[in-house]
């Protein structure tokens, strides 16, 4: 996972409260088999809309989000953090984080930080002032910059660190390396007849076709009741 230390680039002002994991990714999409190729999905309905702020020019490019109160509330999907990602931001603001997607980002290389809602407020100002202007997190510092002005946020001392250092979930498996091997290997000559640990295999990629979504559709015939 790629390190967090210093985000620099585009602050987008997300005027929206309580945005959901359906707000944020449709559940239409979760039927995807693999983490990447989810940023046409975020925010899928409100991009319909011509006047939708990530639909501007100034903020297509857009590193840093600046969102409502209770951001990421709902469906634990982790897809939701994933669409983030592959849009680009690797920061997300807000005064409050639904517990389960404030974990996910830690494990997908997204910063979620949180700030006083007065906080929120003057960066939406500063935003919308100077559409596409850059701002910079600084997570060692803890800070936020916004032309010249400079906030401090919060964020636990652990997702710090593993921001910081881009250990993912694996990684952090991966630091007991040589004790996982030990013990695989003690565990053979010990208990022979107990099954083996096998290598992953890596299979060839084969297309997947949703059963909802068949290659030829069927006209609507009707209600079945109605049918001859």
């Amino acid at each position: 996972m790629e390190k967090l230390t210093v985000v620099t680039g585009t602050g987008v002002p997300l005027r929206r409260s309580n945005v959901d994991t359906d707000q944020i990714i449709p559940a239409v999409f979760l039927k995807r088999v693999k983490k990447t190729g989810f940023e046409d999905a975020l925010f899928y309905a409100w991009r319909r809309d011509p006047d939708f702020v990530l639909n501007r020019p100034e903020y297509k490019q857009g590193k840093i989000l600046v969102a409502g109160p209770d951001f990421g509330i709902g469906s634990s999907r982790e897809h939701a953090v994933w669409a983030l990602r592959d849009y680009g931001f690797r920061v997300v603001i807000s005064s409050r984080f639904a517990d389960i997607f404030y974990g996910n980002t830690a494990k997908n290389g997204v910063l979620a930080a949180i700030m006083p809602q007065e906080s929120i407020e003057l960066l939406w100002k500063l935003l919308e002032e100077e559409p596409g202007r850059d701002m910079t997190v600084d997570l060692g510092e803890r800070t936020v910059t916004c032309g010249d002005v400079t906030l401090p946020f919060e964020v636990g001392d652990y997702v710090r660190w593993r921001l910081m250092n881009g250990y993912d979930d694996i990684d952090l498996t991966l630091q007991h390396e040589d004790d996982i091997a030990s013990y695989e290997k003690m565990r053979a000559e010990k208990f022979p007849f107990k099954p083996k640990t096998l290598p992953a295999k890596h299979w060839a990629d084969v297309p997947i076709q949703s059963a909802r979504e068949p290659e030829e559709a069927q006209p609507w015939a009707g209600p079945i009741g109605s049918r001859e």
